[in-house]
């Protein structure tokens, strides 16, 4: 015990050592007492502390609303130093976060009174006013200022659709002008897309269409129609892929008549007024060595204008052919009766 005391005593001195008088007491007021074990770990906690790299904290944000109380075992000062650290919350952009597109129920957009038009890639240049000329259609509806138009580089309004015949839409919307009758089917599919129906109504009233809405009554009446047409392309290029060849032939069989049953010889009566029982009309029914077959059909409408319509209709999707009679079908039926059904062959021509 006198041991530590003494000791005690020489690290008073160490401290007042040096000066006297009231400098000395000044020294002596400022000396520490020895301080508790578990003290000098807290200071050494924060002193290295000091030198340690700051740990990281993970910031959790709770949902709007939410009351919940920290937890009470935190103390203050962590409270205090994770409220220091936390990361100030961003101000937004305001620039950045503007919408490219207005918005639902926002205000309507506005349009020049010249709009200048990029049509897949055909320039046009027109008013306003004319592309709002009748209501129901496309374009009234994308120059209502309700919808998105995109832009090109240039700032012209783009469309998406060939522009070939977007001027032809363009005169009728301005003036009522038509377009000349080769570019008649083009423009009725253009104004099909943009539903403009005057100009539809005023298509449809000329040539070719009106012709076209006639020989369509006619072809109603074979609804067999399109699929053979399809079958003759198909046995066309069958042939013409297995032979090598630049064409195929085909035999077709044309005939109008409900029963073209006639008596080849020693006929006893008009086949083409005498009425057969059902058991009889099985007698005379059959099908000619043919590749495609055409009848009946009632209308005014005979043989060589459904040949026409074939050749036609092959033509538009371009594919060249050529028909020519090549005699009857002379199959024997029953007792005198033959078939007289009309054979034509067809030439399709693939290069």
């Amino acid at each position: 015990m006198q041991q530590n005391g003494s000791s005690g005593s020489n690290g008073s001195d160490g401290c007042s050592g040096g000066g006297s008088g009231g400098g000395g007491r000044d020294r002596q007021a400022l000396s520490f007492s020895p301080l508790p074990a578990a003290t000098t770990r807290v200071r050494r906690f924060i002193q290295e502390r000091r030198t340690l790299p700051l740990p990281r904290v993970m910031v959790v944000f709770s949902a709007a609303g939410d009351t919940e109380k920290p937890s009470d075992a935190m103390s203050s000062s962590e409270s205090a130093e994770d409220e220091f650290r936390k990361p100030a919350s961003p101000t937004p952009n305001l620039a950045l976060s503007k919408p490219l597109r207005p918005p639902l129920g926002s205000q309507e957009q506005e349009f020049p009174e010249v709009i200048s038009l990029n049509v897949g890639g055909t320039y046009f240049t027109t008013r306003l006013s004319t592309l709002r000329r009748y209501e129901d259609t496309m374009l009234a509806a994308m120059f209502s200022g309700r919808h998105y138009i995109p832009r090109d580089a240039e700032g012209r309004y783009f469309i998406d659709r060939d522009g070939a015949y977007f001027g032809d839409i363009l005169n009728f919307l301005r003036e009522g002008e038509l377009p000349h009758r080769d570019r008649v089917r083009a423009v009725h599919r253009e104004a099909q897309y943009y539903a403009i129906g005057p100009l539809l109504d005023s298509l449809e009233d000329i040539q070719p269409l009106t012709g076209e809405k006639v020989r369509q009554a006619f072809l109603d009446l074979l609804p067999y129609y399109k699929d053979n047409l399809e079958r003759i392309v198909e046995i066309a290029k069958l042939r013409a892929m297995q032979k090598k060849a630049r064409f195929a032939k085909l035999k077709i069989c044309v005939y109008k008549e409900e029963m073209p049953i006639t008596p080849y010889e020693r006929p006893l009566f008009n086949s083409l007024r005498f009425e057969r029982s059902d058991s009889e009309a099985k007698l005379f029914e059959h099908h000619c060595e043919v590749d495609v077959t055409f009848g009946p059909w009632e209308a005014v409408a005979d043989v060589y204008d459904l040949l026409h319509c074939i050749v036609s209709d092959l033509a538009e999707r371009g594919i060249a052919a050529e028909q020519q009679c090549i005699g009857v079908c002379d199959k024997h039926l029953i007792n005198h009766y033959y078939c007289k059904r009309p054979i034509y062959e067809f030439k399709i021509t693939w290069w």
